[in-house]
């Protein structure tokens, strides 16, 4: 819920005094002298002052608004951290439209030093942009001017909310920050679950405290502020806002670290959501989510979830040809997930609930994720099948730790049948059961259905995905090397290179394989989508750098291009979980043609390594067959996290394994 209690009440304001230590316009010529973050060498920018306070003001007629306080004064060092002269304000707005945020009071300048002397540009109008992302959303574009290496760029503004909900705040950027003010203050009628992110690395010290406020009442006013008709003279009462504060320095930069997963999921910050609304004396009023059954109840409720599910009116006679003589429940899926799939596109916004409406969307052929498998799900339940939603939370939306509505912004599809179900994406052209987009894998879904049960799905792959890579060597006189590779994917693998390949020029398609392999040359490339999901991509190659000729002697890597080239695993300790996000195996098959007139001296001993008693498993065997050398090897995940706790030992065994693809063989002259 968006909207909070209106009170029709004149409210006298308490001023919170905050120690002001960064006025805005005045930067000092030793903040832009710095070369370098002190702390933090290696940042592109720093956030020397970062202010964010909320507060809830009474506005007479509109009843208490949010006010959303923004200062902040960034440091760029260099080029690559020019991004960050840009800012981004998103400003949401009601169904109806008529209730929206809005920005005020922009402000900046960027600071320069010129000849010794700290010189200012103003942000002016035609730095400040303005969009409609959605129906539902507008963004704001604020682009510094004047922004060079060493330079200091510094912006305010204000957003006025109508709304009752409050923006996720956060505490860590990719950059340090080296001082963080942040304060909200929400009155004592509305009351909020306060939700920090319990996987961050850094946790900020809150303090908390209460604010007295004061409400002057007329008659009527008092009647309305009431629950009761009771009619009073004009009297003043007294309430309280409930603050939060926080106040820190030096907050380390949120690291990108190898297979994360979503660094979402990890940063520091906080969530509010507003559970319920209080009278003057405590008692709940009206309670919007305190479990999951409850979140879960409240969004099958809306219009715009289960309502959508039974109106199908409008397609039955578009499906019915489609599903004669279909008869199994899974098979009616599938017909129906690609009937959807052709028939509306989806338009890139997330959201569990529908944007415009099934029929809209069906309609206009494009729409939402929540337009496209509610739809999806209102087919399959209007023939019969036990079709059910299951709320998502993506990864870049991180992982809902508390039950919440704003912790989820996707739907996806649930059927089953005897026991079994599989989860269907629609939103997806590639995607098949049980193989979801990259975007949904995020540990676990929520199944609602209209009885008003619900329950938690994992949205991990049972099954591991396969890649299968065949690799065949000749070495030519000039010692160049030429041959073919095959590789066949299963599962997300193959989902994951149909979206990168299928649809790219015949060039372009050869550019992607070529890059990052070297001095090669790829012809005949061949690519196969087959009907039961796995994709095979083919080709021929010429590569000139693979082998190194010292002393009459022949030395490379035997699976060439498509080894290891280094252990991506380099930090000595790590904050959080490896996530390869699916289960899978890698398996190469490689057959080397000895050249005439060379014989083997050396190849590398075959070898077994294991991660904790067989988690993960890596073979590697190599054997001389006459004129051949044949390779094998088996890259076996079965669980795709690993620990933070066990970073050290899994580093040491990912190591183990690009020490020995490194390994090289070694001919020499018969």
């Amino acid at each position: 819920m968006k909207n909070i209690i209106t009170l029709t009440i004149f409210v006298s304001f308490v001023t919170f005094s905050v120690a002001q230590d960064f006025k805005f316009g005045k930067v000092s010529k030793q903040e832009l002298q710095e070369k370098a973050h002190p702390i933090d060498a290696s940042a592109d920018a720093a956030v020397l002052y970062k202010k964010e306070h909320i507060t809830f003001n009474y506005v007479q007629g509109e009843g208490f608004v949010q006010n959303r306080e923004i200062h902040e004064r960034i440091k760029i060092y260099n080029k690559e951290g020019y991004d960050w002269a840009t800012e981004k304000v998103y400003l949401y707005q009601g169904s109806s439209g008529a209730s929206k945020e809005k920005i005020i009071g922009i402000k900046g300048y960027t600071y320069n030093l010129v000849n010794g002397k700290v010189e200012k540009t103003k942000l002016k109008k035609d730095g400040i942009f303005d969009e409609e992302l959605n129906e539902f959303m507008d963004i704001s574009t604020i682009t510094m001017p004047n922004v060079q290496d060493g330079c200091i760029i510094e912006y305010t503004y204000d957003i006025k909310s109508p709304f009752s909900s409050i923006d996720d705040i956060y505490f860590q950027y990719e950059i340090p920050i080296n001082q963080l003010d942040i304060k909200v203050a929400t009155p004592q009628y509305a009351q909020y679950n306060k939700l920090a992110n319990l996987r961050a690395s850094y946790q900020p010290k809150l303090s908390k405290r209460k604010v007295e406020r004061k409400v002057v009442f007329t008659d009527r006013q008092r009647s309305e502020f009431y629950t009761t008709n009771t009619k009073f003279s004009q009297s003043t009462e007294t309430y309280f806002d409930n603050v939060i504060e926080i106040s820190e320095t030096n907050i380390p930069s949120l690291k990108e670290e190898a297979y994360v997963g979503s660094m979402e999921n990890y940063v520091s910050k906080m969530s509010f959501e507003m559970v319920a609304t209080l009278n003057d004396f405590g008692a709940i009023e009206k309670s919007f989510s305190s479990n999951w059954e409850k979140v879960s109840k409240n969004i099958y409720d809306s219009d715009a979830f289960g309502g959508q599910l039974n109106r199908n009116n409008f397609f039955k006679d578009d499906i019915a040809s489609l599903l004669q003589g279909v008869e199994v429940p899974f098979e009616k899926a599938f017909v129906l997930q690609s009937f959807v799939k052709s028939k509306v596109k989806w338009n890139g916004s997330y959201g569990f609930y529908s944007q415009k409406g099934i029929k809209d969307a069906y309609k206009e052929g494009s729409g939402n994720i929540g337009d496209i498998n509610l739809l999806l799900i209102s087919m399959l339940k209007s023939q019969g099948v036990n079709a059910n939603p299951v709320l998502v939370s993506t990864k870049n939306n991180g992982i809902p730790l508390y039950p919440t509505r704003r912790g989820f912004n996707y739907v996806i599809c649930m059927v089953e049948d005897q026991g079994k179900y599989v989860l269907i994406d629609a939103s997806e052209r590639y995607s098949l059961f049980n193989v979801l987009p990259r975007r949904v894998l995020n540990w676990q879904g929520r199944l609602i259905k209209e009885d008003g049960s619900s329950s938690w799905v994992p949205l991990m792959p049972s099954q591991q995905a396969v890649e299968s890579n065949s690799l065949n060597i000749k070495i030519e006189d000039d010692f160049t090397v030429s041959g073919k590779v095959r590789q066949m994917m299963t599962g997300n693998l193959a989902l994951n290179l149909k979206k990168k390949y299928l649809g790219l020029s015949q060039d372009d398609k050869v550019k992607s394989l070529e890059s990052d392999k070297g001095a090669i040359v790829i012809s005949e490339t061949e690519l196969e989508d087959k009907e039961n999901g796995d994709f095979i991509i083919s080709y021929d190659y010429e590569l000139s750098d693979a082998v190194d000729e010292i002393g009459g002697k022949l030395y490379f890597k035997p699976l060439l291009f498509m080894g290891e080239k280094e252990n991506p695993f380099k930090l000595d300790e790590r904050a959080y979980p490896i996530d390869f996000l699916i289960p899978f195996k890698n398996k190469f098959k490689v057959n080397i043609m000895l050249p005439s007139g060379y014989e083997v001296e050396a190849i590398p001993q075959s070898e077994a390594i294991e991660y904790k008693s067989g988690a993960v498993k890596y073979t590697f065997v190599a054997k001389q067959n006459g004129s051949f050398i044949q390779l094998s090897t088996e890259f076996d995940l079965k669980s795709p996290i690993i620990d933070s706790a066990d970073y050290k030992v899994f580093k040491e065994f990912y190591s183990k394994i690009v020490e020995k693809q490194m390994e090289q063989i070694v001919l020499k002259k018969v």
